[in-house]
């Protein structure tokens, strides 16, 4: 029954677009490695090192994807998101603290969902590659500091 809910839902909503809209589409691909990806400065309380790339949306907008990278040995302070998270590791090992939860490591092709608004640490562990994570945002990307620094460690 949901997937007969759902296809009538796209099929109706794919009919109202404009057959120019739907032409102009493209399917592309990114890599953590991509020479052709712009990667810019994170927040400033983050790492100094850390850097963001947009693989698709506007950030300031709704529904846009990233990678978030740290370097290993280095560590996101305490903060929250207004969007939830929808993230796959790419490459690396980094352990993620939720408040009120156990810590989590994740690997390389690991998927986490974080809540909006659920403040959280992350550390990219010592010895290893990169953390490259791929985050999808509901809403506009940010990333807001708390008072508390990173207070889980």
């Amino acid at each position: 029954m949901k997937v007969a809910i759902f296809q009538a839902l796209t099929v109706a909503a794919l009919a109202a677009l404009p057959a120019s809209v739907l032409a102009d589409e493209r399917a592309f691909t990114w890599t953590a490695d991509d020479a052709g990806l712009e990667w810019g400065p994170c927040p400033d309380f983050l790492p100094e090192d850390c850097r963001i790339a947009v693989l698709q949306g506007d950030p300031a907008a709704h529904n846009a994807d990233i990678f978030f990278r740290l370097q290993p040995g280095t560590r996101a302070a305490h903060h929250w998101h207004t969007s939830a998270e929808r993230m796959v590791l790419i490459s690396g090992e980094m352990e993620v603290d939720y408040d009120g939860q156990a810590p989590v490591v994740l690997t390389p092709g690991t998927y986490a969902y974080g809540p909006a608004r659920l403040p959280h640490t992350a550390h990219c562990r010592d010895g290893g590659d990169p953390c490259v994570l791929f985050i999808a945002f509901e809403q506009p990307v940010d990333a807001v500091a708390t008072d508390q620094g990173d207070h889980n460690h």
